[in-house]
């Protein structure tokens, strides 16, 4: 924990940036495709923005200023999205098709998740970190897996697949463990992490279902939904 959040804000920001603009270059450069880039963001930008937290102290202002991390990069996918900032390697690195106007909807979404979970619950709970690694290590891993090696579909959802499914409920179950641990070393949470083990399970399969539904477009605020009103009742 530094004693400045402001230079906690300043790291924060520069790491994500750095993922952020790592992604654009590889996928501008052609040695990532702009869907696996997309998902890699989506992906890492979570636990690296999450786990920067532990960096700031227990003002008041702290949330705030970690929130404004999230929002600057909402704000910069609004205006590639409507055309004001001409930016070709976030285009790239954040659109299935080349469409600028994708960026208005998942990416758009996820940042505004990001920053409203941030102010609602910060360290003072679990469940606003728990919803977002659902959202990154869960929606993300069941994308690229389900893509790679989705052969055998849902039922009930034939764009989704058993494999992806796994690895939505793997994926984010495994990451809310993981950060979760850090915290509860230093005594944000009460532990040990064993005792979190059913519940997160729990969730992590709630999300998962709600992830098969043929929702289109919507991931991102379902699945987190579906993890806050759980982790609600749960945690």
């Amino acid at each position: 924990m530094l004693s400045n959040n402001w230079v906690a804000l300043i790291i924060t920001f520069g790491l994500a940036l750095g993922w952020l603009r790592l992604n654009d270059y590889l996928a501008h450069r052609g040695f990532l495709s702009s869907h696996l880039s997309r998902k890699i963001i989506h992906v890492g930008t979570g636990p690296i923005f999450v786990i920067c937290w532990l960096l700031f102290n227990d003002a008041p202002i702290a949330r705030y200023l970690a929130a404004l991390v999230p929002l600057a990069f909402t704000l910069q996918f609004l205006l590639i999205g409507v055309g004001i900032i001409k930016d070709e390697a976030s285009v790239q690195a954040m659109s299935r098709t080349g469409d600028r106007r994708e960026i208005l909807r998942g990416p758009l979404y996820y940042g505004i998740i990001f920053v409203v979970l941030t102010i609602l619950y910060w360290v003072n709970s679990p469940i606003g970190m728990v919803a977002l690694m659902l959202m990154c290590g869960g929606d993300g891993l069941a994308d690229i897996f389900g893509r790679r090696y989705g052969s055998h579909k849902i039922p009930w959802n034939r764009q989704k697949s058993w494999i992806g499914s796994l690895s939505m409920f793997f994926g984010g179950l495994i990451f809310a463990i993981l950060i979760l641990i850090p915290f509860i070393t230093f005594d944000y949470f009460n532990g040990p992490i064993s005792s979190y083990l059913p519940k997160l399970a729990l969730i992590a399969l709630l999300a998962t279902l709600v992830e098969s539904l043929p929702i289109h477009d919507l991931d991102n605020l379902t699945i987190t939904l579906t993890a806050v009103i759980a982790g609600e009742l749960l945690l």
